[in-house]
């Protein structure tokens, strides 16, 4: 069917119901390196302006670390611009192989296997290790790219309510005939901020002889003691079979993903993970940087012990000022709104106080639970997260939504 007038109409009229729903999401151009201040056009066209970022995963400051750059200036000299190939064909190089064992010992686990990206790891995994005789049991919340990955393995799929361990429970008896029962979750929910209850997660997995599997790429560099992930949080590491993560997030910002967990599934992984065996391999220079990243982490942890401190801080701040908040133990701190238009308009009169935080609505969210999702960082100071808190109170203020309940805000603006 060629693409007429009649064709560009149906996608256009598409196009303008999502703007009238309040629905529309338009990006805004950053003009500088990743960091607590930066430069934003928006819309296209304005003039620049400088604002506090609080909506970046750059959790650990890392994006633009001098050490980082430098890293990854040496990894570009020494070993190239990109690898133009696949890694059983001509796409591995010996920093590829160092990086896989490096992200091994920093996780805990017994193999590691690159990916282009997490996303690609979790559409990559599930086919990969499971069959149509067993089962995978998903948490309810879980990352949009788990339920991808999901759709394309010939396992049974069903799934529990959110960190509800009686379900999950009920759901491992109810499946005790298949093969393999795979436990699927998030280790944090990132649109939440709450974490997975790995502890009770593993007691049920080894009570019913049943897999783990968590995604903690918004987990992996800041939680726990030193920065593990929720496995280390809560004193299961060596316990969790499958661990996927991003390189894109906490640990320097860029892309590139793993599984990393039992020897045999990442050989697995190995030989049939189709984005493994089809897609390019991590650009040497991404390679570089992660493997710095890694040294710092390992060395110290005043980075996350700063990121913990900031997010007390932060939390505290809105809470006092009148905000109703989703509770959570991470970085991510959604201010809840409830109404997709009320999002977008303190949004914006945010930025025009100087604050970068986007709404967050339907369909990354269910309707009725539209929020500012706000993320710290250890690259804010203390005086980025004062004049932050100072603009929030003002807006809210605006809209007259501080110390409001869930229903009085409803009842103001509708869902």
């Amino acid at each position: 069917m060629a693409y007429n007038d009649q064709t560009r109409s149906l996608y256009q009229k598409e196009i303008e119901d999502l703007k009238a729903q309040g629905l529309f999401k338009q990006e805004r151009l950053i003009h500088a390196p990743q960091a607590a201040d930066i430069e934003v056009e928006y819309p296209a066209g304005s003039p620049l302006k400088k604002v506090i970022n609080m909506c970046s995963n750059n959790y650990l400051g890392l994006s633009s670390h001098p050490e980082v750059i430098k890293a990854a200036h040496e990894g570009l000299e020494s070993r190239g611009y990109g690898m133009s190939s696949v890694r059983f064909i001509c796409g591995t190089q010996d920093i590829h192989s160092e990086l896989e064992k490096k992200v091994t010992e920093f996780l805990g686990t017994e193999d590691t296997i690159l990916f282009p990206s997490c996303m690609d790891a979790n559409a990559g995994v599930f086919e990969a290790v499971l069959t149509d005789k067993d089962v995978m049991i998903a948490d309810r919340l879980v990352h949009a790219s788990i339920i991808d990955g999901m759709r394309l393995c010939k396992a049974m799929q069903d799934t529990y309510k959110h960190s509800d361990m009686a379900h999950l429970e009920e759901k491992l008896k109810l499946h005790r005939d298949k093969r393999l029962r795979m436990i699927i979750t998030d280790g944090v929910f990132s649109m939440d901020g709450d974490t997975a209850r790995m502890d009770e997660i593993v007691r049920l997995a080894e009570a019913h002889d049943a897999l783990v599997f968590v995604d903690d790429s918004h987990g992996s560099g800041y939680i726990g003691r030193t920065g593990r992930g929720v496995h280390e949080k809560y004193g299961v590491m060596g316990k969790i079979d499958i661990i996927t993560t991003t390189f894109g997030k906490a640990l320097g910002g860029a892309s590139g993903g793993c599984v990393s967990g039992r020897r045999e599934i990442v050989e697995m992984c190995r030989q049939k993970a189709r984005p493994y065996l089809f897609s390019n391999t991590i650009a040497p220079v991404i390679v570089s940087g992660v493997l710095r990243v890694l040294d710092l982490l390992m060395k110290s942890t005043e980075r996350r012990d700063k990121l913990e401190r900031n997010t007390e801080f932060w939390r505290r701040g809105l809470k006092e000022a009148g905000f109703i908040l989703k509770e959570g133990d991470t970085s991510i701190v959604p201010v809840m709104l409830f109404n997709a238009k009320l999002s977008q308009d303190v949004s914006r009169d945010l930025y025009q106080e100087g604050v970068y935080a986007m709404g967050f609505f339907f369909p990354v969210v269910p309707k009725g639970q539209a929020r500012i999702r706000t993320q710290v960082s250890a690259g804010h100071e203390i005086h980025h997260l004062e004049k932050a808190l100072e603009a929030f109170r003002k807006v809210g203020k605006k809209y007259d939504i501080l110390g409001k309940t869930k229903d009085e805000i409803i009842r103001a603006y509708g869902l």
